[in-house]
This record gives structure tokens, sequence and C-alpha cells, in this order.
């Protein structure tokens, strides 16, 4: 949606909002970095000025997945009154007068997310705000896999273990290079032969990691952020993925961590301590998170080529997929 036309939605949708037919819409921009098209604005009412963030499915697709922004506006809802931080909910619906397809809004918060880069502000905070912030992110995860998933219906029924393996198929037959696929057989059987039993079961955020965590410049955790994969189903795998994101040996040299936050094993106990138990077979759930991020890199890195979806970080990232299905390898085999 271009600025004007959003600008033109936003001022009769504020002011029904706000039941003041004086409200005035302000500084309307486009944020980078969704999946979804994300927006910013102001409002002035009754004398009070507010910034907000606006989400929007893209135009013109199926409502389902990523692109059901009301997904997130289920969790969202189920987090208020938990020890989650998160940014509530202020406005949603599906009503297409506003924006011709379901929207939400939530306060605007001033910060950044965590980045890991050398140059990057987290690296100017000392060793012990770092881990600080490691500690609030893993304690902020523990709280949200406590979480009842029947505050969130929405979200529909768990995902069976064995689908969140299959379903990553289809990927692997469209990924670029695809010579750089070869262990994907034997990781694959790994997984569905080692499948945990009895683990928990509850909301998962789907991309817990560093970028996906809001902070104040002092490194207080303000919000965890974008939900756009949140599901119920294994809670574990949340801890699978921010640790292998944190693992120098699943990643080459050019993709490893700057060793800023605390590496995996840390977090997992971080993790531990804070949800009050172990992480049983947490190897797998390690494992699983590698093999995933390798398959969907190879798939990114084909809509980049094809144009589809341009993105030239991919090609940087792409010299990790053979280390990430290697290091899943040796983490299934122990």
């Amino acid at each position: 949606m271009e600025l004007n036309e959003l600008e033109e939605r936003l001022g009769p949708f504020c002011r029904a909002m706000y039941v003041d037919e004086e409200t005035k819409v302000s500084d309307v921009y486009a944020m980078p970095g969704h999946a979804g098209f994300a927006y910013g604005f102001s409002t002035e009412s009754r004398g009070t000025v507010e910034s907000w963030f606006l989400r929007l499915p893209p135009p013109n697709v199926k409502l389902v997945g990523t692109a059901d922004v009301l997904r997130q506006v289920a969790v969202l809802n189920a987090l208020d009154g938990s020890t989650v931080p998160h940014c509530s909910i202020k406005w949603s619906g599906d009503d297409p007068q506003w924006f011709g397809r379901p929207y939400f809004t939530v306060p605007k918060l001033e910060g950044d997310v965590i980045r890991i880069e050398s140059s990057d502000w987290v690296a100017k905070l000392d060793e012990s705000t770092r881990g600080e912030m490691a500690r609030q992110a893993m304690t902020a995860l523990a709280s949200l896999h406590r979480v009842d998933p029947a505050k969130a219906g929405y979200l529909g029924d768990p995902i069976a273990f064995d689908d969140d393996v299959t379903r990553w198929d289809r990927f692997v037959e469209k990924a670029a290079d695809p010579e750089r696929m070869v262990l994907v057989p034997e990781v694959r059987k790994l997984l569905l032969d080692n499948i945990p039993q009895e683990a928990p079961v509850g909301i998962f955020h789907g991309d817990f990691q560093w970028s996906n965590l809001f902070c104040s410049a002092t490194g207080q955790l303000l919000a965890v952020i974008d939900w756009e994969l949140v599901g119920v189903g294994a809670t574990f795998n949340d801890v699978g993925w921010i640790a292998t994101f944190n693992d120098s040996k699943a990643w080459a040299d050019n993709r490893s961590s700057s060793g800023l936050m605390p590496q995996a094993d840390e977090l997992i106990a971080m993790y531990s301590e804070a949800y009050g138990e172990s992480v049983p077979d947490v190897a797998w759930y390690r494992a699983l998170a590698a093999y995933k991020f390798a398959i969907i890199t190879g798939f990114n890195l084909m809509l980049h080529r094809r144009g589809k979806r341009p993105d030239p970080t991919w090609e940087v990232t792409k010299e990790s997929i053979e280390p990430l299905f290697s290091r899943a390898r040796d983490l299934l085999r122990g």
C-alpha cells in the first residue's frame, strides 16, 4: 500500500478508534524487515500525542500462516497478564473498510533489537549487561512456554513432532545448489528415528533469536517481537533455535557468532534455571533447528536468484548450509 493511500485510510480509522473527529495522523512511514507490511505512524487526540506500529498482511495473498496476522493478535492477547515482555494489542480486526485486509496496531517502543555485529550498540555494553540481557531473554522464553495454549485457541491444534520434520521436504526439492543438500536424507532419518517422547507441548515463538528481542538502550528487554511463526507444538524447539544461532560449530567462519552474547550451552542452562526443569533431548531440538535453517537457506537462495525475493545475504549464508547439516548429524549421533 502506498504511503499516501495509507495515510488517507488512517485518518478515518484513528478518528473512529479514538472516538474523536479532531484526531490527527502524522509521520506515516514504512518499516523494513518484515514478512508482511509494517508501518509506523503518530496520532494526536485530545492533546495527547502517541506513536504506533501497524501490521498488515501482503495484498492479494491467502491469509494463512505468516500472512494471517490475527495469529499474532491471538498470542499477544494471550500474553497479557503474563511475565513475558510484549506489545499489547491496541486495535485489531478483519473489517476490510479500514485497510482492505486484517490488521493490528501496538504501541511503538523506543529502543532497538539485539544486534551482535561488533560495530553495533550491543558491543558497547559491558559483558555483565550482555549476560543479563541473555538471562532476561531466556526467562521470557521459559515464561512463554508456561502460558496455557487454550488462551490462544485461534492458533489451532499442535504440530506433530514428525510433521515438524517432514513438512520441510517440499522446500528441499526447490532449494538452490542441490549439491549442498546431500545430508538431508541421513539427518531426516535420524530426526524421525529419535523423536522425543512425552515432551512438553505449548505455545512456541518459532523464530526466537536476538534480532526478535527489543530492548532499551540500557539492555532492558521491552518486548519479544515478530510472532509470524507462532504456533502450538514442541516448545523446546525455541530453545534449539536460539542455541543453533549461537553455536559456532553450526556455521561457516563467515557466519559464526561474534561471541558478544552467551553461547548455546550457557543459554540452555539459563533457560533450564528459569523453566525449573532440565531440557531433555535438547540435542534433538538443536539438530532440528539446524536442519530447518539449512533448508530454509537453500529455499531463500532460490527465491533470491530467481528475483522473487532479492536478498544478497543468502549468498553469504549459503556457505553454512553444509556445516548446519553436519552439526545436526553430529548432535543426533551423540
